[in-house]
Order: C-alpha cells, then structure tokens, then sequence
C-alpha cells in the first residue's frame, strides 16, 4: 500500500475515532465522570482529532514529497495517538493515576513526528 493510502487511511479512521470517543464522553460520561476526569478525556479527544487532522495533511504532503521522513513523522503521530491520547482516556475513566506517567512519553512522540516532518520539508523539494 502506497505511503499515502494508508496515511490518509489512518487519519480519516482516527478523526472518525475521535469524533465518536467525543460524543460517547459528552453524553456516556458525563454522569459517571467527575469535572476534572472530564477535563482530561476532552484534553485526550482534543489531541486525538488535532493529530488525526495532522495525518490527513501529512497524507496529502506524500503526493509532493515521499520521503522515509513524511512516513516516520505518521507513523510517530499515530503512537502519539495511542500512548498520549490512550493513557488519558484510560485515565479519566480509571482514575489509575500511574497513567499520567505515560502521558508525556506519548506527548514528546507527537513533537518528534513534527520535529521530524519540519525537517523533512525543509530538506525535500517539493514536485
């Protein structure tokens, strides 16, 4: 499969992922999760849709530059995904607070993967 199938594969089905987490914590949640549980899935629905957007962009960029570069910085925002985003959302519905010690591990794979694509561009010229 082409680098820019299954990136763009990956962010349509995570924005969709997103979309659907969000609404199951607006309306499933809110009764069983206190304001500040809350806070924290809507910070993990926050990230989940804003990387999977950054997927669909990354995706498209693949038609201009195919590089190891733009498939590394996706395959990092997809880790970012599931280690930020997935150890919030277990957090807030947990409460195991040993979860929270993952979370930056997730957060600095989402700022690699956009270190990672900078250079990227700035090294690649575009077609």
């Amino acid at each position: 499969m082409k680098p820019t199938k299954w990136i763009l594969i990956a962010g349509s089905l995570n924005a969709a992922l997103a979309v659907m987490l969000g609404a199951f914590g607006a309306h499933g949640l809110k009764t069983q999760l206190d304001a500040h549980a809350m806070e924290i899935f809507q910070t993990a629905v926050d990230y989940h849709f804003i990387h999977a957007l950054g997927l669909l962009i990354i995706g498209t960029l693949t038609a201009q530059i195919e590089t190891r570069g733009i498939k590394i910085s996706a395959g990092l925002l997809i880790a970012g995904i599931i280690i930020f985003c997935g150890s919030l959302y277990l957090l807030s519905v947990t409460g195991l607070r040993w979860l929270g010690a993952i979370t930056p591990i997730g957060g600095m794979t989402f700022i690699i993967g956009w270190v990672i694509l900078t250079i990227t561009l700035l090294r690649a010229p575009l077609k």
